[in-house]
């Protein structure tokens, strides 16, 4: 068993499924020594988070701007102290913020797992090459959580 204290994992992307809640719940019934981290996750309060605290704004594009400043200073954060990032990309939405968090993840060297149906491969070809893993579910995350800590298969 390697365990090196405990490790920092970063959960970004879709916010419309429990799939946070799989993989922690499946971390922690193994024991393995895991914080997640991850963005805000109330889709209403990240949409106006930055005119709530900066001031009102007539223009959805300017709303829009000072929602992703004030977003992103949480996301690069949290992504530059984590260990590993994991980005799970949705059917129902499209996640740019999830693509973005991949290039922050990748510009700065953090191993990446990425997680999608099989249905978005195409879509995904370029964030799926820079990941070192790419699964379709949170179990499979999990089992290379549990083996890159533990050795574990």
């Amino acid at each position: 068993m390697m365990s090196l204290n405990s490790w920092k994992v970063y959960l970004s992307g879709e916010i419309h499924s429990d799939w946070r809640q799989e993989i922690n719940v499946g971390c922690s019934a193994i024991d393995l020594p895991i914080m997640f981290l991850s963005p805000v996750t109330n889709h209403e309060a990240s949409d106006d988070c930055g005119v709530e605290i900066l001031g009102a704004e007539e223009n959805d594009f300017w709303k829009d701007q000072k929602g992703a400043g004030v977003n992103a200073i949480r996301t690069r954060t949290l992504i530059a102290k984590s260990d590993i990032i994991v980005i799970k990309f949705g059917e129902k939405f499209r996640q740019w913020n999830a693509a973005f968090d991949a290039g922050i993840a990748s510009a700065l060297g953090k191993p990446m797992i990425i997680m999608h149906s099989e249905n978005l491969t195409h879509a995904l070809k370029e964030i799926d090459n820079a990941a070192l893993a790419v699964t379709e579910n949170p179990k499979q995350v999990v089992r290379i959580l549990n083996y890159a800590i533990n050795g574990n298969l």
